[in-house]
């Protein structure tokens, strides 16, 4: 029983993780539901009082959705508009122009990049899937082949990168400079995506399938409908190219400077995303001859589809918020000074198992970020680090919970067995990997 009591916040936590769990997965309750009760499970656990708990709900969730919110939404309507104008479509079939079949894997692992960045994993895969089998035709290749390069990049780029909602939910609970995680991640991103899409698929057997009935192509735009190349990609990396500009300028000009300010200014998440989306407006919009209205449109499409999501991630918040309201988060720091676990590693190994038990990613991570986002300052680690670190672990294998799982499996015709083989060991390549990069940067920092 002293046991019991000595670790009662740490088992409070265990339990709030597997009654989101038992939520989420046996009675299919929505994982913002599955989230806000798991929470107050903890508080209510921890002995808080009800009305100060209820205050701990209202302040994780606006703090959390304060900054995150404009971020996410402004994400959403860019690459709702890249998809819309036919930007998408330029992009993926001028790299693969440029680049011919025998470096067919590389234009799909950038193109991949890309879409992984700028629009939602789901919409990323429905767009280039068809396009994947037909390069494969063309080129002779398994489809396989290149459908696991395309997923490995796009995967781990929406794991990696803001403004993709789980990564800047990563951002701001641990308090991480984005330019920092934009350009450590690149370090992340190349060897993983590499040993996962170029490499594996070269040492898997049997990728030779019958190609899938299974072929619903998007709109295709013909070229005059479509902005030029370079527009098009530059366009949706405007927010990484300011940041990142950003973060390098800062590193030679003084603080309190008009200059600094303005760089800062211009380099700050919402500040960015929003003169891309500006840009976007016109470039994918105006400037080839669409009306406000049908572009108005694609912008009130864009922000219905992650409204849930933005509330997952409020609910995430409100979890974290319950954890630091309670104490426990300075308790798990007080337990990690005896204990020579890396966070880093801690981090992944939460997300991870959190990731695989409820097949949600953006779930996993800021689920996992509450729980380790108070050893932060207790290990003086890198936040951009433990970022990475965390998105690595919500990039892991997946199973039957997931709903690309099933994306992958019914689209490219193939059993659970070898979903396993190709989906499963491709997502599990990309966390180990980029596990394994994190902690060797960290070495260094």
């Amino acid at each position: 029983m002293d046991g019991i009591k000595q670790y009662w916040p740490v088992i409070t936590v265990v339990l709030g993780v597997a009654l989101l769990l038992f939520l989420n997965m046996k009675l299919k309750l929505n994982a913002f539901i599955a989230l806000l009760l798991a929470a107050i499970f903890v508080g209510v656990l921890n002995g808080m009082q009800l009305t100060v708990l209820v205050k701990s709900i209202e302040e994780g969730f606006g703090s959390t959705l304060g900054s995150l919110a404009l971020i996410i939404a402004l994400g959403a309507i860019l690459g709702k508009l890249m998809v819309d104008s036919g930007a998408a479509q330029r992009i993926a079939t001028t790299l693969l122009n440029k680049f011919g079949e025998r470096n067919v894997e590389w234009a799909i692992l950038i193109i991949g990049a890309v879409f992984g960045i700028s629009v939602f994993y789901e919409v990323a895969f429905i767009i280039l899937a068809p396009l994947v089998i037909s390069i494969a035709i063309e080129a002779k290749i398994p489809y396989l082949r290149v459908g696991i390069t395309m997923v490995a990049a796009a995967t781990m780029a929406h794991s990696l990168f803001p403004p993709q909602p789980g990564p800047t939910a990563l951002v701001e609970s641990y308090s991480a400079d984005m330019g920092q995680v934009y350009i450590l991640g690149m370090f992340v991103f190349v060897p993983s995506v590499i040993c996962a899409g170029i490499i594996l698929p070269r040492l898997l057997p049997n990728l030779e399938r019958p190609i899938p009935p299974l072929l619903k192509k998007p709109k295709e735009f013909t070229d005059n409908e479509m902005p030029g190349f370079a527009i098009s990609l530059i366009v949706p990396l405007i927010p990484a190219i300011i940041i990142t500009s950003a973060t390098i300028i800062n590193l030679f000009i003084e603080e309190n400077t008009i200059l600094y300010q303005v760089v800062n200014f211009f380099g700050s998440a919402i500040i960015s995303l929003l003169l891309s989306v500006l840009i976007a407006i016109y470039a994918f919009g105006l400037r080839v001859g669409h009306k406000m209205p049908e572009i108005m449109e694609s912008v009130s499409n864009g922000i219905k589809a992650i409204a849930m999501i933005i509330l997952i991630v409020g609910a995430g918040g409100v979890f974290k918020q319950i954890i630091i309201d309670t104490g426990i988060g300075d308790f798990i720091a007080a337990l990690m000074h005896n204990t020579s676990i890396s966070p880093l590693i801690m981090a992944w190994f939460i997300t991870a198992l959190i990731r695989i038990a409820t097949g949600q990613g953006t779930v996993s991570a800021i689920t996992a970020a509450a729980i380790v986002g108070p050893l932060v300052d207790t290990f003086d680690v890198n936040p951009a680090l433990m970022v990475l670190a965390t998105a690595a672990g919500s990039n892991t294998i997946t199973h039957v919970n997931d709903a690309s799982f099933w994306l992958f499996k019914e689209y490219f015709n193939i059993s659970i067995k070898d979903t396993f083989k190709t989906w499963g060991l491709l997502l599990f390549t990309n966390s180990i990997v980029g596990l394994g990069v994190v902690l060797l940067l960290s070495l260094f920092m």
